[in-house]
């Protein structure tokens, strides 16, 4: 074998792949796939996931808000603390800090209580509508 064979065999072998460094073409094939319709329960379930899904993602980031919150806050006690010239300051200042951390996790616990029980409902909603409408079924 020649090198002006070889170089040709490798120009085809390229040009045949598409690919100019010998990796074959990996580009996957189309397939058309049937146009079908989709069952109603089946579409209650996506539904349901689709609900828990945004329910949970909504609790998360409030999650998410709120540790951002309390870190925020622990940095600025911690710089405040560094300025401290006493010991009454001391006392002063980790009063205030207890007091108002102890205000906002009042209030973020609230906040996560609604939102669990917004979600909650939300979750619920169609699955109650699921089995009134299979009892319904059942009845008739």
């Amino acid at each position: 074998m020649t090198i002006a064979s070889i170089a040709s065999t490798k120009a085809k072998t390229e040009k045949q792949t598409g690919a100019s460094f010998g990796l074959p073409n990996s580009e996957l094939p189309k397939i058309e796939l049937p146009k079908m319709e989709v069952p109603a329960a089946f579409r209650e379930l996506a539904d349901k996931g689709v609900a828990q899904a945004r329910g949970a993602t909504d609790y998360n980031l409030k999650v998410i808000e709120i540790a951002r919150t309390n870190t925020n806050s622990a940095f600025d006690y911690a710089y405040e603390l560094m300025g401290v010239k006493s010991p009454s300051e001391f006392v002063e200042l980790s009063t205030a800090h207890t007091r108002k951390q102890f205000e906002a996790m009042t209030a973020q616990t609230k906040e996560l209580t609604e939102l669990a029980q917004k979600v909650t409902t939300e979750i619920a909603e169609p699955l109650k509508a699921g089995v009134t409408k299979a009892f319904n079924n059942r009845i008739a």
